[in-house]
């Protein structure tokens, strides 16, 4: 089984900082890409900014130039650097772990999420 933990989410103002971090444990041979969602009241869960194995990036166009997402100093770990935060940045962001290839039992890839933790942007 593997679980993915997330921190780093909390309140902050407008045009401030927040760094989030999630680390991936568990019996993992290799992760297709890891990265964020978030989900807001009332929306769809949307993806944030990924980043695969090879070293591609994807971000979604409404947070290009204010997040950038990066490898974490463990293995099997992603951090997201959020600044100049906008209320609209307000949501639960979920750590993913997508095509995890399992190091014992099952060739097949598995997709992983975190608990979610909550970001809130309000002065």
């Amino acid at each position: 089984q593997v679980q993915l933990v997330e921190s780093g989410g909390g309140l902050v103002q407008p045009g401030g900082s927040l760094r989030l971090s999630c680390a991936a444990s568990g019996s993992i041979f290799s992760i297709n890409r890891m990265g964020w969602y978030r989900q807001a009241p009332g929306k769809q869960r949307e993806l944030v900014a990924h980043i695969t194995s090879g070293g591609d990036f994807y971000y979604a166009d409404s947070v290009k130039g204010r997040f950038t997402i990066s490898r974490g100093n463990a293995k099997n770990a992603v951090e997201l650097q959020m600044a100049n935060l906008l209320a609209e940045d307000t949501a639960v962001y979920y750590c993913s772990a997508m095509g995890v290839y399992s190091a014992t039992g099952s060739s097949r890839p598995a997709d992983y999420w975190g608990q979610g933790t909550q970001v809130t942007v309000s002065s």
